[in-house]
């Protein structure tokens, strides 16, 4: 019987290209969509799904989020994991992980929404007896991980907010982990995980494996991304799946 994981959210990002619109006290994962913290989404998600212990890692205006949510959020135990200093995404990862108590993690962006099917993406990862598993959809845009597949659906070239030519896929933020494999990350390092260990990893010989989505990525990092969510957001809880609109 497959393990239900345990989940960390980066969440500690500075936000400065959405400050003009939010504010400089709000962090990015709780700017509002349709009126509610953008944090929710993905908590609700999660809950859907059937994960029960989530790990924040969280830094800038870190007490918003903890005051808002506390330690427990639509019936999940939440726990924080603190940067002091910013970590990369790979360095925020191995802080997280001394919380984590399940053999795999689900690692998931605090600012992107993709309505993929978690509890798939954990058992592809399990049956695949991959290292990692990435979420993968159609490629729509030029800054985010540009991804290559070989015939088997491996990913055997990875680079972060480049295009490359024969890719057809780009990464969706969304990552199953084995724990012993985080647990190699040097600790207290700042380290990216898309420009520094997937490129690592996969020079070690690493099994990578793509999940592949034909949905949309839907993220809030920019003020006109911001605002395209709104509109493509707003019915996600009602519906449990994006508006064919954000698909485009």
């Amino acid at each position: 019987m497959t393990q239900v994981p345990d989940v960390i959210i980066l969440s500690g990002g500075f936000g400065l290209r959405l400050r003009g619109v939010i504010g400089e006290t709000t962090p990015k994962p709780m700017a509002p969509i349709a009126g509610r913290p953008f944090m929710e989404l993905l908590l609700k998600q999660l809950k859907r799904h059937g994960f029960q212990r989530v790990i924040l890692s969280v830094g800038y205006q870190q007490e918003v989020i903890r005051k808002h949510f506390g330690d427990s959020a639509f019936g999940m135990e939440l726990l924080y994991s603190v940067e002091t200093s910013p970590l990369g995404t790979g360095g925020a990862v191995r802080q997280a992980a001394s919380n984590v108590h399940t053999k795999t993690v689900l690692v998931m962006n605090g600012d992107s929404y993709t309505d993929a099917d978690l509890n798939g993406l954990v058992r592809e990862h399990e049956e695949n007896h991959a290292d990692v598993t990435v979420v993968a959809i159609p490629e729509t845009r030029s800054d985010a991980g540009s991804v290559v597949l070989d015939q088997d659906g491996k990913i055997k070239t990875f680079s972060e907010k480049h295009i490359v030519p024969e890719s057809r896929y780009l990464s969706a933020g969304i990552y199953m982990l084995d724990k012993t494999l985080v647990e190699t990350i040097p600790g207290a390092t700042k380290i990216s995980m898309e420009e520094g260990l997937f490129p690592q990893w996969l020079a070690e010989g690493k099994t990578i494996q793509a999940s592949i989505f034909e949905g949309a990525c839907v993220d809030i990092g920019t003020p006109e991304r911001y605002e395209k969510a709104q509109h493509i957001l707003e019915r996600v809880e009602s519906e449990t799946i994006l508006e064919s609109e954000g698909r485009s």
